[in-house]
């Protein structure tokens, strides 16, 4: 009687566990094969060698949309700890010494959203190096990176701009409209000056002749937010940073918002640990462009 024998596991090849943890972060194949530097392709081929390799699919793809499955959700968790371990284990045996404190400065929201997880994973591959975190306007930010209380800030600017010849852009954002836009004029939910979400909503307004005013102000996001779901006005995010329960406004009176830039900018003298946070967030948050 012949008795059948277990399939052996498989070894997962982690550039593949990298390409598919890229694409289920950004949502798309062709911003995964910007991110990794690779053809489109390129990375679709990788994800069907995952696949074949754990005999289950991990993302539904249609010409519209790009979905994880319920395997793929399960495997989601399972791939980012495999690469934190990874990473962390190559961090400490090329720099077992590396250790400091390294001076941030992020937008408030940006915080919130995008940074946790990136710096999650850089303190788990470099336990020694102490992170100071500050979360502030960006003017004020760089008011502070110019006053030498910060070794790198994360800071929102226009494209195109002599302002965007200042430091390596890391993401760029489509800016939307949230709440509920009453009668004119229109409310709006802001922060103190100065603010670049401000002065692009109210330079918006203006040039589309649309009445406005200023109904609340608040330097914490929180804040913000919960005045836009109390119906106070309305407010402007990055699309992908819309939480839960605030709506994207629909009103055709409000004016299409043009996408800004999340730059990271350094002394030009960073320390080693420092250096390596750069590096980090560069390769964690998008390619390197000036």
């Amino acid at each position: 009687m012949m008795i059948a024998m277990p399939r052996p596991l498989a070894t997962l090849d982690l550039d593949l566990v990298r390409t598919f943890v890229t694409i289920a972060r950004l949502g798309r194949f062709s911003r995964a094969a910007a991110r990794l530097g690779r053809q489109q392709s390129t990375i679709s081929l990788q994800i069907t060698r995952l696949e074949a390799a754990l005999d289950v699919r991990l993302l539904e793809r249609s010409p519209q949309s790009l979905r994880l499955t319920d395997a793929g959700e399960r495997f989601l968790l399972h791939a980012e700890r495999l690469l934190a371990a990874n990473d962390a284990a190559v961090a400490e045996l090329r720099e077992p010494v590396m250790a400091g404190t390294v001076r941030l400065g992020t937008p408030e929201d940006f915080a919130t959203s995008r940074l946790p997880e990136v710096l999650s994973r850089f303190t788990h591959a470099y336990p020694a190096v102490a992170l100071e975190v500050t979360c502030d306007l960006t003017l004020t930010l760089l008011e502070g990176f110019d006053a030498g209380r910060f070794d790198l800030v994360l800071a929102k600017r226009e494209p195109g701009t002599q302002s965007a010849r200042r430091g390596v852009r890391v993401w760029r954002e489509t800016l939307v409209w949230v709440g509920e836009a009453a009668e004119a004029p229109i409310g709006l939910v802001v922060s103190p000056e100065p603010c670049v979400y401000r002065k692009r909503a109210i330079d918006a307004l203006e040039r589309a002749g649309v009445p406005w005013r200023i109904v609340y102000t608040c330097g914490a996001l929180s804040g913000a937010l919960a005045a836009v779901k109390a119906g106070l006005g309305v407010a402007v995010l990055p699309r992908d940073m819309v939480p839960p329960g605030v709506s994207v406004c629909r009103d055709d009176r409000m004016p299409a918002l043009k996408d800004t830039e999340i730059a990271l900018i350094d002394n030009g003298a960073l320390s080693a640990p420092a250096r390596r946070l750069k590096e980090h967030i560069v390769r964690a948050l998008g390619r390197p462009t000036a």
